[in-house]
């Protein structure tokens, strides 16, 4: 990426570095059972993953109706927490590359 920079009435270009994260590449998978509400599912997924209601709310219903449902793509690291928390709570999940 480039930008343009004014210096002393002329122009200069700058190079300018964008960090990636390479280790995005990983998925926090949901998958259904028979034991938890669609309200206590709705709940994880708005404490643990930040997620809005309305979203929350589709992911459960595509976890009901599919059996299960990516709900948050990201590194390793961060996603293992909310796996954690999630098994914690009674909710099935993994992690998926």
């Amino acid at each position: 990426m480039e930008s343009v920079m004014m210096h002393n009435d002329y122009e200069t270009q700058e190079d300018v570095a964008i960090e990636v994260d390479i280790d995005e590449k990983f998925v926090l998978m949901l998958y259904n059972d028979d034991v938890n509400t669609f309200d206590h599912v709705i709940e994880c997924l708005v404490d643990i993953c930040g997620h809005a209601r309305l979203q929350a709310e589709q992911c459960a219903t595509i976890v009901h109706t599919k059996g299960k449902c990516d709900i948050k793509h990201g590194n390793y690291k961060n996603l293992e927490k909310m796996r954690t928390k999630l098994l914690n709570l009674q909710l099935s999940a993994s992690i998926e590359k």
